[in-house]
Order: structure tokens, then sequence, then C-alpha cells
């Protein structure tokens, strides 16, 4: 009786420790509730035809816990061959934000490429803000996207109070 309650004990532990795991790999990537990165839009598009573009759920590729679309097989085939290079910085998370120590949603349209690196902001108006001083801002970001990755935006706001 008592192995088996401290197998059960284990069991409910390691599960829990489990989808701990999961839930902080979930939030490093900004998804929607069917786990959409961009709102749909192509990551590859930005670097290939250098604006945003639209993906179809035709063209998908899973990088992060969370579904890219592209607008065509060849953008598809391009991120799966090298998916770090046109995933969007901060997991597509406001690079604002980041520098905010915060995690907002962004806006596909609102983009900059700096760097061969993607990053995309909460809104235009964001981003002019973050436009006023890009390497202070993505220096800081990067000092504060270690800390920031594995919470919920809502965790994240409530550290910065």
């Amino acid at each position: 009786m008592k192995i088996t309650r401290l197998l059960k004990a284990i069991v409910i532990t390691a599960a829990m420790a489990i989808s701990q795991f999961s839930f902080a790999a979930d939030i490093e990537a900004n998804a929607d509730d069917n786990d959409i990165a961009i709102k749909g839009y192509d990551p590859v598009a930005y670097f290939t035809q250098g604006k945003a573009m639209q993906g179809s759920h035709k063209y998908s590729a899973t990088y992060k816990n969370a579904i890219y679309h592209f607008s065509n097989a060849n953008n598809r085939d391009l991120f799966k061959a090298n998916a770090e290079k046109f995933a969007p910085q901060y997991g597509g998370f406001c690079a604002m934000g980041v520098a905010m120590k915060l995690k907002f949603d962004t806006d596909p349209q609102a983009w900059r490429i700096v760097d061969q690196k993607l990053y995309l902001n909460l809104s235009k108006t964001v981003q002019k803000k973050w436009l006023s001083d890009i390497p202070g801002h993505i220096d800081t970001a990067e000092n504060n996207w270690g800390e920031l990755k594995g919470l919920t935006p809502a965790q994240a706001k409530a550290n910065s109070l």
C-alpha cells in the first residue's frame, strides 16, 4: 500500500514537472490560441520580398511550439532549413516591450530587419519609439530576454511593477 502511494506521488510530481517545463517552452513564442505565430504572416517574406505577407495554412512549419505559415513552399523550405535565421526575435513578442521588461503582442506590419534579424513591434506608434535608438533598445532587450522568455505576458507585467 505504501509503495503504491509513493509511486503515485512520484508519477504526479513528474507529471507536474513535465507540464511546467512544457508550459515554459510554450510561452517562449508569441502565438494565438491555435499556436499560429505572427498572426499567420510569412516570416521569410520579410527577408525575401521585403514586406509583410500573409501566409497560408497550406505551407506551414513548427518552431519552438509555434506554427508559422508561409506564402509558398519555397519560403517554408527555407524556414525549415534555418528557422533561427528567419524567426522573429524574442519569440515574436514586441522588441520595444522586451526592452521595457514586458511581453506585448505584435502587429506584423510593424517590423524591421536589423543585422539580418527580424524584429516586430506592438504597433507602428510603438515602433517609432523603438526606432529612436535601435542599438540601445536591442542591447536592453537582449539583457532582458533571458529573464522574460519563460514568463507569460501577465507574469512579466507583474514582475515589472
